[in-house]
């Protein structure tokens, strides 16, 4: 069964092309003179890295092609075929050396397969037959010298690395020279931060009244932005303004686009950078950036400065395993530091972004650095509607379109898997040549996106009846179990990793659930393992996401929920995950072994107990069963009108156009 649950900065240039470092009026600041060193000019020997590099490649060929040239034009020849060639008149000419012997031959012969016309041959110590048959064959007899080719060997083959330890010396000592100057080289701006700077709403055209929902974040931020702008508004009742604001909510639910928003309504300077930027291989450099993002704030103050992925570097120090991360605790501590340090500026708001709130450290956490938490949820049902119209208002969309019925049946959808699915659905739309999106492109882009694309192969007959009757198993159970959501889709077209799926929804925004509604949960969960067991009697590998996600259920209510009277009211941390593996294996279990088995029977009874209670619903309509599989295979999909004729149950709520997430469920078989 698969429940779905849905639970950067922006790059932009300065007005009128100003930089980061100019003032206003266009002017550049120069930074203070710093006596020391005169910089070394980048190309100290008149030829700059690449030319050197060339020339050491160059080097290089020579020398390997000078060592390869001997094999390839004088190859060697055994001593015996010296005598042979010499005493067929072959040879024109030999030079003698101490230990060898070269030579040239009136015409080519083949040596290894290929001809040649010079050879070489080691001499043995004593051999005086050699010289009178060279005389006697009127053999050209030359000696020659070991003692000059050795020396223009030993050069040339000395020459590329002496050429590669030179530049290498003189790139050490460019580097030193830089970093004892630390004005103007490379090293002072690996140092300096990486943030961008936006003015007002010239470089963002975001603002707060193009964002849909967020009504509560959006009211905080607000008093932000208007307290740096007028300040004494909230001084006359001796309020002061947050140090720190931390958004906190799901992937996708708009935490960055609050603060672009925020970049584009502030008329204070607005700085953005993530925290992941913070953090290089070199201890120290996380630290002196910080130092200069809140330096370059300080100085434009009043002004916000937004960090992006503030886990990346905010992450609880001490929780590894065996030590800590020098580098990240360093930068840490220095943006724990500027935030209220010993020399604090109540002019630097800090706005952080993070959807990891519980792996912070706690003194980032603490009042006086982020004084206001605000949480970003997924949107409720008027929101989501809010935010389909903003992302319909330039898509020419169908009569058949219902953006009420969309926002009923997909609660729990966050901002961003509202946008995809509204790309997916005019994507879809382009792909059948339609003029408008049409409700069964929505229909079309929620199955792509949760269940994923249709699958090229099709099911064997015999596969085929098997999930028919496991979906039915499902639909018949959730209709029919008290306390469950209706079925309102079914169908046994493969897709993704799912052979078929069974879809409920709630019809409304849930926020709790009851004994009652978890335990008809469980029933249909097992709807499909039991309908095969009443009808095959055997299960099939189908059924293991259902069992998989019964079992996390029911699990959850025993050792979590209260919702089991052998065990009481008590919350067990069993199957908890911990975040770091240090604080894991630090902490002592909360639980005895006997514990733990004690809650391992119960979850067995407890599904066992709803295995036994979808077996007797499924008898009980047993007809119903058979007659949802055969309309199955024969139509393949079945949408709530037809699910009702099949079920005998009311239409209810109009059925909608897709089907998702929280209170909504589908069951994949």
């Amino acid at each position: 069964m698969m429940i779905w649950k849905r639970a950067s900065p922006v790059h932009a240039s300065h007005p009128n092309g100003a930089r980061p470092d100019e003032s206003p009026s266009g002017r550049r600041s120069e930074p203070p003179f710093t006596p020391g060193p005169a910089p070394v000019p980048p190309h100290a020997f008149g030829l700059g890295w690449q030319g050197l590099a060339v020339l050491a490649l160059l080097a290089s060929s020579i020398w390997l092609w000078r060592a390869s040239a001997d094999s390839t034009l004088r190859p060697t020849v055994n001593y015996s075929t010296l005598y042979g060639w010499v005493e067929a008149d072959k040879i024109t000419a030999v030079t003698l050396s101490e230990s060898d012997l070269e030579g040239t031959l009136r015409s080519p012969e083949l040596v290894l397969g290929r001809p040649v016309s010079s050879f070489r041959t080691v001499l043995p110590e004593n051999d005086p037959a050699l010289l009178p048959l060279l005389r006697e064959r009127k053999v050209d007899i030359r000696v020659g010298d070991d003692v000059a080719p050795g020396v223009l060997e030993v050069v040339l083959s000395l020459f590329p690395w002496a050429l590669l330890l030179g530049f290498f010396m003189w790139s050490s000592r460019r580097t030193q020279t830089q970093t004892m100057t630390m004005s103007g080289g490379s090293l002072s701006s690996f140092l300096k931060s990486k943030s961008r700077r936006y003015e007002k709403s010239a470089s963002v055209k975001v603002t707060f009244d193009d964002l849909a929902g967020l009504t509560s974040a959006k009211r905080d931020l607000e008093e932000v932005v208007l307290f740096l702008e007028e300040p004494e508004h909230f001084r006359r009742l001796g309020g002061k303004v947050p140090r720190g604001v931390l958004l906190v909510g799901p992937p996708g639910t708009g935490k960055t686009l609050l603060a672009r928003a925020v970049a584009g309504q502030s008329g204070v300077p607005f700085f953005s950078i993530s925290a992941s930027e913070f953090i290089e291989m070199f201890v120290g450099v996380g630290a002196a950036r910080v130092r200069d993002l809140f330096d370059e704030a300080k100085k434009s103050a009043p002004a916000i400065i937004f960090i992006d992925e503030l886990d990346a570097v905010g992450r609880s120090r001490g929780a590894g395993f065996g030590g800590g991360h020098d580098e990240r605790e360093q930068t840490l501590n220095q943006l724990l530091s500027e935030m209220d340090g010993f020399d604090r500026n109540d002019q630097v708001v800090v706005l952080a972004a993070t959807n990891r709130p519980d792996v912070l450290d706690p003194a980032l956490l603490r009042p006086g650095r982020f004084d206001r938490r605000v949480m970003v949820e997924r949107p409720e049902l008027q929101a989501r509607r809010a935010i389909l119209v903003v992302h319909l208002r330039d898509k020419p969309t169908a009569d058949d379109v219902d953006l009420d019925a969309i926002a009923k049946s997909t609660p729990g959808f966050s901002g961003a898997d509202l946008a995809n699915l509204v790309n997916e659905a005019a994507l879809h739309a382009t792909r059948r040549a339609a003029a408008s999106i049409a409700a069964v492109d929505f229909t079309e882009a929620y199955d792509k996106i949760v269940l994923g694309d249709a699958r090229e192969g099709k099911l064997r007959p015999d596969e085929a009846e098997r999930v028919a009757f496991h979906e039915s198993g499902h639909a018949v159970v959730a209709r029919f179990s008290p306390g469950a959501e209706l079925p309102r889709r079914v169908t046994i077209i493969p897709r993704g990793a799912a052979l078929g799926a069974t879809q409920q929804v709630a019809g409304e925004d849930r926020h709790i659930y009851t004994e009652r509604q978890l335990s008809s949960r469980l029933c249909v969960l097992l709807g499909g393992y039991a309908a095969e067991r009443l009808v095959y009697g055997n299960a099939s590998t189908g059924s293991e996401h259902d069992l998989d996600e019964a079992t996390r259920l029911a699990s959850k209510m025993v050792a979590h929920f209260g919702m089991s009277e052998k065990l009481g009211a008590v919350y067990y941390e069993h199957d908890v995950e911990h975040p770091f593996l240090g604080q894991r294996i630090a902490t002592e279990h909360g639980i005895s072994d006997a514990t733990t088995h004690a809650i391992e029977r119960e979850t067995r009874e407890v599904l066992g107990r709803s295995l036994e209670a979808a077996l007797q619903l499924l008898t009980m309509h047993r007809a119903e069963l058979d007659r949802l599989a055969r309309e199955l295979l024969e139509h393949e999909t079945l949408e709530a009108d037809t699910l009702s004729a099949a079920l005998d149950m009311p239409m209810g709520v109009a059925a909608p156009a897709i089907a998702a997430a929280r209170g909504v469920s589908f069951i994949s078989g």
